[in-house]
């Protein structure tokens, strides 16, 4: 009888050790949702592919052999918590790009920021990734210096909305899945590898069969259109541009600053089992170019 409880033992201890953590902090929860989709956006291409539920409490956008679609937030804002809920498309979506993302390529075209969550497209049978990125001045324009992590997610993002997030204030960004912090991106030095212009906030679904999926090995294929992705709960709440110095950025833990124990915790679950590629661990890249992977 204890012989064959000991196979038992180790199946609940390595179902423990691989268990979802809590963080500890929901900051999700901590913003009420905006009441209404156009109190916060625009659409900014693509009309004919995006619709506003009657509530405005949600907002589905599309990609098919015409077009993709995305939309813009009114204001810019130079720090701030900015999260949804989204669907994604199941079956195949190889080549398609959702994204969720700062930026400010309209007002610094060629010399831009830019913080991205990004849903790369796949074939049945395979997850999708989740991409995040940081450019700065200009480094995702021309000669392209990217700064991605890719996660695998444990869970299935087709089968139902989940929330993804981005924090952003003068001292770090982090990204969120479901308020676990997936990623830290901190501030080490003046500003030459950190975002501090004001962005403005963005959602967009878009064709890149050059790159997304397996690097372009697998491309979108139309005869699965259309490519659709829902998204719903909008909580932006940060520091417009043109908002009083008094403003002050979210915190980022119950502590203001940083992450919590719990917090960064949660974060090192995530990258032992679900991190795919770190771009500071890419031996294919010059990082005298990404000196925060070695600063």
């Amino acid at each position: 009888m204890a012989l064959l409880f000991v196979p038992f033992l180790l199946l609940l201890m390595l179902h423990w050790s691989n268990a979802q953590p809590s963080p500890g902090y929901y900051p999700s929860y901590r913003f009420r949702p905006l009441r209404g989709f156009y109190r916060g956006f625009n659409n900014l291409w693509g009309p004919e592919h995006q619709t506003v539920s009657g509530d405005q409490s949600s907002v589905t956008i599309w990609l098919d052999r015409n077009s993709g679609s995305g939309f813009k937030s009114i204001r810019p804002f130079r720090n701030g918590y900015f999260g949804t809920s989204i669907k994604l498309q199941p079956g195949y979506t190889a080549g398609v790009i959702t994204a969720f993302y700062l930026s400010n390529n309209q007002a610094h075209p060629g010399f831009h920021d830019e913080v991205d969550i990004e849903f790369l497209g796949t074939t049945p049978g395979k997850p999708y990734i989740l991409q995040t990125n940081v450019y700065v001045r200009g480094s995702g324009d021309g000669r392209i210096i990217g700064r991605e992590m890719k996660f695998h997610l444990w869970f299935d993002p087709t089968a139902g909305f989940h929330n993804y997030a981005i924090l952003w204030n003068p001292n770090e960004i982090i990204f969120f899945v479901d308020d676990i912090p997936i990623r830290r991106y901190p501030r080490k030095n003046a500003g030459a590898t950190f975002p501090l212009r004001p962005m403005w906030l963005y959602g967009s679904i878009w064709d890149a069969s050059s790159w997304a999926t397996e690097d372009g090995k697998y491309k979108a294929d139309y005869r699965y259109q259309p490519f659709v992705a829902r998204f719903t709960r909008f909580v932006v709440r940060g520091c417009t541009a043109f908002a009083p110095l008094r403003c002050r950025p979210v915190p980022s833990s119950w502590h203001g600053a940083g992450l919590s124990r719990r917090q960064y915790a949660a974060m090192q679950w995530v990258q032992r089992y679900y991190l795919v590629y770190n771009y500071c661990k890419d031996s294919k890249r010059d990082h005298s170019l990404t000196p925060e992977c070695w600063s």
